[in-house]
């Protein structure tokens, strides 16, 4: 199995847990053992992946996309990912500037505090990892604001 082959099956566990293993299979129309082929990564389930309308109807559900997301950074693509908050803030280009100084600062003292034992572990990725997009989304602030600014 490749690594991402491997790295899809993961995203594919992920979504199925953060939407729960019984409200998956009712949204699926799939059964718990099909389901857990589709994240296997045993050599004989190696080659079944979660069908595309079944992601959808996961997805729509979870509180995050994770197969979606998936696919984008293995081609390099950022997503943007609106939970709801406004990522237009008030105050203009000057307090993003401020925002980005702040969380830049805050993913570097995460950054040093998980590197402290020469290990990140998945705890700590996945600290950095929401430091990191919180930092998207200030970048996406910034962009809309200078967009507005240019014309």
């Amino acid at each position: 199995m490749t690594e991402t082959e491997r790295y899809l099956k993961k995203h594919t566990e992920a979504l199925v847990k953060d939407v729960g293993l019984e409200a998956a299979c009712r949204l699926s129309g799939k059964s718990k053992a099909t389901l857990g082929r589709y994240y296997s990564t045993a050599e004989e389930h190696a080659d079944r992946f979660m069908p595309i309308d079944t992601v959808a109807a996961l997805e729509m559900e979870a509180g995050y996309p994770h197969v979606t997301s998936a696919l984008a950074e293995l081609r390099g693509i950022t997503l943007s990912y609106e939970t709801g908050r406004k990522n237009f803030r008030e105050g203009g280009v000057n307090s993003d500037v401020v925002a980005l100084s702040q969380r830049f600062a805050m993913l570097m003292a995460e950054y040093s505090r998980s590197i402290e034992d020469g290990i990140i572990t998945c705890n700590e990725a996945k600290r950095l990892l929401a430091e990191t997009l919180a930092i998207q989304e200030v970048l996406l602030s910034m962009k809309l604001h200078l967009e507005s600014e240019a014309t």
